[in-house]
């Protein structure tokens, strides 16, 4: 088999010796090129190429979830297709969302073995993903389709992923704590803008008016905390179309009752109450904010915004798993 590996070296949890074990791993099975990514966007550029090139049958992303997002968005950027390479992801990032909700380990080096075991068994699932673009008549209408993994947000969560990026060009380490103090200063920030401005929109429903964040998701957990999974919205799948949780309100008493409920949320249980709205298996929708905020995509920043189309795409990406 034919495979290319799109590596980051700044992957927060490997090192170059961790690279160099891996790829001489996965060279011992594969025909294996490789590719060390030195911008932003080179990943999406390889897969890309390795999608037209019609002899690569495998792109395995070697990062986080910004590599795999470029990856995934290099592979489809002509949208799903009979005969497009397959992924597989080895994590070494410092959260890793999609390769834990596909159940791979988070230690780089076992789950190399465990693509090397689904190779040999010939083990694969196709699984559905999320597709954002700009809002036709809108400012955002001619911002490029973007599609996404795991998740994306608009408003308070985005904020504080736009926080924490501003952080590492400084220098700092994405860690856990690094996420918390930003979530805390996002909200400092958000004292002013209590009640929200989004508004979101399905074909057929009535709409939702005055939320203050939109998280989107495509799949359960959300994220993690540590080794702690969080779920935002416990029946997402890869399996289903995207589902949402909302807030309307931002107040004190809000974020503490949704911050303690996301903590202890389970597969079967994420946050409820008075002003939380959770939507299942979503296929189209809009989100429109009266002023622009942030807005992220599988962890990554991405300005702001004040709309955004959301499609959900069943079966769009063969995964080794």
């Amino acid at each position: 088999m034919r495979a290319l590996l799109v590596a980051n070296p700044k992957a927060t949890t490997t090192s170059a010796r961790t690279r160099d074990v891996l790829i001489h791993a996965l060279a011992s099975d594969l025909k294996l090129e490789v590719v060390v990514t030195e911008f932003r966007g080179h990943a999406r550029d390889a897969a890309r190429r390795a999608a037209d090139d019609g002899g690569i049958d495998l792109v395995v992303a070697l990062g986080g979830d910004g590599t795999v997002n470029e990856v995934v968005n290099g592979l489809l950027h002509d949208g799903p297709a009979e005969g497009l390479p397959g992924i597989a992801v080895v994590p070494g990032g410092s959260t890793n969302v999609f390769a834990r909700a596909l159940g791979l380990p988070n230690d780089p080096v076992e789950a190399t073995g465990a693509l090397l075991d689904a190779l040999r068994d010939g083990s694969e699932r196709t699984i559905g993903l999320g597709l954002v673009s700009g809002t036709p008549g809108t400012e955002d209408e001619g911002v490029p389709s973007r599609w996404f993994t795991f998740c994306a947000g608009l408003g308070f969560d985005a904020g504080v992923v736009g926080r924490v990026e501003q952080q590492r060009v400084r220098g700092k380490r994405s860690t856990h704590a690094l996420y918390v103090r930003q979530v805390m200063r996002q909200f400092a920030g958000e004292r002013n803008r209590r009640h929200g401005t989004i508004t979101l929109s399905e074909p057929g429903a009535e709409s939702l008016t005055d939320l203050a964040l939109a998280i989107v998701c495509n799949t359960s957990p959300w994220t993690f905390l540590g080794n702690r999974p969080v779920y935002a919205s416990p029946r997402a799948s890869f399996d289903t179309a995207l589902d949402v949780l909302a807030l309307g309100r931002l107040s004190p008493s809000a974020v503490a009752m949704s911050a303690a409920q996301l903590l202890m949320s389970s597969p079967e249980r994420g946050p409820r109450g008075k002003h939380v709205a959770s939507l299942h298996d979503l296929t189209d929708f809009t989100l429109h904010s009266q002023a622009p905020l942030p807005f992220q995509v599988d962890g990554d920043h991405l300005g702001l915004r004040t709309s955004a189309t959301f499609r959900g795409v069943r079966r769009a990406l063969r995964v080794i798993v």
